[in-house]
């Protein structure tokens, strides 16, 4: 059956390889971003859902920030900036299209955190700080909205898009951080979008409530 789902960041990366592959199940898919069917900026915009249809099955907010600085050098802005893009722009998207959510037999929202979360790393206060926040989000989100609207959340390690575009710009950086997951490979966003697409729908109908890890390992194994 088709569902309709509302991609948030939906032109690039991770957002681009998801609105692929629910386009390619079938599913109608609206995108929101600078480039989108709808205009969206994280930080400066609130989300118009005046071109929204009346039902939305699911919704994923990709936006996100790499923002690795020693913790000294890390200004209150740049924490603010991070707090805004990752979390605030989560918040404003999720309550303006709430009511259309709560039209489906079953909504889905699902978030995207890092792994820095829960692996410790160096350079990450910043971002792990915004993004831990919205791990908490979408716990307290899915016991509010529980039973009628499940919200999980991604946390990958660092994943082959251009938001990480500086972070591999050579092969030898890519070989080096691919060394470094016990897979030894990077993430696609392929990869990411998979798990996505199976949150959003109702495969997925047992499910909320959860930060799942898509890492290469690095979570939670030491090779």
């Amino acid at each position: 059956m088709s569902q309709t789902f509302l991609i948030i960041g939906g032109t690039s990366g991770i957002g681009l390889a998801l609105s692929k592959q629910l386009k390619e199940t079938g599913h109608q898919v609206i995108t929101a971003s600078r480039q989108g069917n709808i205009q969206f900026d994280a930080l400066t915009d609130s989300l118009d859902t005046s071109s929204l249809p009346e039902k939305l099955d699911g919704i994923a907010y990709c936006p996100g920030s790499i923002n690795l600085k020693p913790f000294h050098r890390l200004t209150a802005q740049d924490f603010l900036e991070d707090f805004n893009i990752n979390l605030v722009g989560a918040i404003k998207v999720v309550q303006a299209a709430l009511p259309k959510l709560k039209n489906a037999e079953q909504g889905s929202v699902v978030f995207f955190s890092t792994v820095a979360v829960a692996q410790g790393m160096p350079f990450h206060a910043s971002v792990a700080a915004s993004k831990g926040a919205l791990e908490g989000l979408t716990k307290s989100l899915a016991a509010e909205l529980a039973p009628k609207i499940r919200v999980n959340c991604i946390a990958p390690s660092l994943t082959d898009t251009p938001l990480a575009a500086k972070l591999l710009a050579s092969e030898e950086k890519k070989k080096a951080s691919a060394e470094r997951h016990p897979l030894k490979q990077l993430g696609s966003p392929e990869d990411i979008a998979a798990l996505a697409t199976f949150l959003l729908t109702s495969q997925s109908k047992w499910i909320t409530g959860q930060i799942i890890g898509i890492d290469g390992g690095l979570s939670t194994l030491r090779s």
